[in-house]
Order: C-alpha cells, then sequence, then structure tokens
C-alpha cells in the first residue's frame, strides 16, 4: 500500500473527530482537527505516529475566501485587464464578503506542517478557532519548541493567540503598532506613519498622510487567435511583411 493512502488510514483509525484528505496526485495528506482537541493530538502526532519535526506554522484568514477580489473584462486581443471590485481590492474592516457558501463556518485558522523523519512523510493539520473576535488556540510550543517565533508570527500578523505560550509578543511589527497587519480587513496604506521629528528630536507617530489608491492588475492571456488555422495564416502573412 502507498504511503500516503497508508497514512490516511491510520490518521482516521486514531482521530475519528478528525476530518482527513488526501490530494491527488500528490497525495499530500490534511488533518483537520477540532480546537479542543488541537494540543492533545499534537502530542498523539509526535509519540505515536512519529512527526518529530515541526516545518512551519501559520495563520490564515478566511474572510474572503471564495470571493473574488478583482473583476476581469476580457478583451479580443487575448488578454485582459483586472478593473476595480466592490471594495477598493481589500475589504473594510467588519465587513464579511458573500463567498457563495464556499468560506468556512469560522474565520481564523492555524496551519502547521510536519515531517516525520523515520516515516519519510509530511503532514499538514489544521484547525479553526472557534471565537473570530478574540481567536486563540492551544500552543504548541511543549510538543515542538520551534513553534514559539511561530506562534508569535502568527500573533503579530493575524492576532491568534496562542493558550500558554511562554512568551507571546509582537515579532514582526513595531512595539507601538496598531492591528494585525494580515488580516484581509487592516487597511493597504495602514492607520499610523512613523517619522523623525528634528525639533522633538524624536520619532513621532502621526496619522497616514498617503492618499489611498489601487493597483489594478493586467491579466496576460494567450491570444486564442492563433489558436486556428486562420488567426496561424494571418500571422504567417504578417510575418511575410
Amino acid at each position: 500500500m502507498p504511503v500516503e493512502p497508508a497514512l490516511a488510514a491510520r490518521l482516521r483509525e486514531r482521530f475519528p473527530s478528525g476530518v482527513v484528505s488526501v490530494a491527488l496526485p500528490r497525495g499530500e495528506t490534511t488533518l483537520e482537527l477540532p480546537h479542543d482537541l488541537w494540543f492533545e493530538a499534537a502530542n498523539a502526532l509526535r509519540d505515536e505516529l512519529g512527526f518529530e519535526q515541526l516545518i512551519d506554522l501559520c495563520g490564515v484568514d478566511y474572510l474572503s475566501y471564495g470571493s473574488d477580489e478583482w473583476d476581469t473584462s476580457v478583451s479580443s486581443e487575448g488578454f485582459s485587464r483586472g478593473v476595480e471590485g466592490k471594495v477598493m481590492g481589500r475589504f473594510v474592516w467588519g465587513e464579511q464578503p458573500n463567498g457563495e457558501g464556499v468560506a468556512p463556518e469560522r474565520r481564523y485558522a492555524v496551519v502547521v506542517h510536519l515531517l516525520s523523519v523515520q516515516h519519510n512523510v509530511r503532514l499538514r493539520i489544521r484547525t479553526f478557532a472557534p471565537d473570530d473576535a478574540v481567536p486563540a488556540v492551544a500552543s504548541l510550543v511543549p510538543v515542538w519548541s520551534v513553534a514559539n517565533w511561530f506562534e508569535r508570527e502568527a500573533f503579530d500578523l493575524y492576532g491568534i493567540v496562542f493558550d500558554d505560550h511562554p512568551d507571546l509578543r509582537r515579532i514582526l511589527t513595531d512595539y507601538g503598532f496598531v492591528g494585525h497587519p494580515f488580516r484581509k480587513d487592516f487597511p493597504l496604506i495602514g492607520n499610523v506613519e512613523v517619522r523623525y521629528d528634528a525639533e522633538r528630536r524624536r520619532v513621532v507617530y502621526q496619522p497616514v498622510t498617503i492618499e489611498p489608491r489601487v493597483l489594478v492588475p493586467r491579466v496576460i492571456r494567450d491570444d486564442a487567435r492563433y489558436a486556428t488555422s486562420v488567426g496561424e495564416a494571418a500571422q504567417r502573412a504578417e510575418v511575410k511583411k
């Protein structure tokens, strides 16, 4: 039996309350767990299934999942250009965009990639924070100490709180930073800007002075004219000229 189906079968047997999915053809295995089993399952994955190494941990904001952020207008020249959507390319704070029924029930999730060196297999695990207002899940630092800085990063950028973390504080943004910049409803220009005041001889914070604007992307597509015999003939005629 291939490694991935065997791993999926063992995960389903060990974690009946979880959801196991295998993405083909690469056989990428994902185990989705309830938040109240997050820490217990991590211990079992390390001690019972041999996943001794945590490769990565990150936060995910599913606010706009399933919703188009950009509208595109298709032209006859073989390319299309993005046009501004209803929300200026990002989402307003507190807004719940309509994801046409494909968005998860909860907004914030924690995703972890694990590696078993002894079995030469990889595993992705995911859990959703039960409260969107104050997203919180158990810390995995007691299981894999390397999760320390990864969880601080997810806290800094997404505002996800990790219970029982030994030193949960910002790691990338400034001490006085307001908000969490990777959230989908965080303003593109930020909330404040920093500059050095020569008269006061110190760094000061002030409201942003940047005028908000949206850079509209251009989407390059294959030219459909050259996929037909008429188009190919026209192309050869242009080359002869």
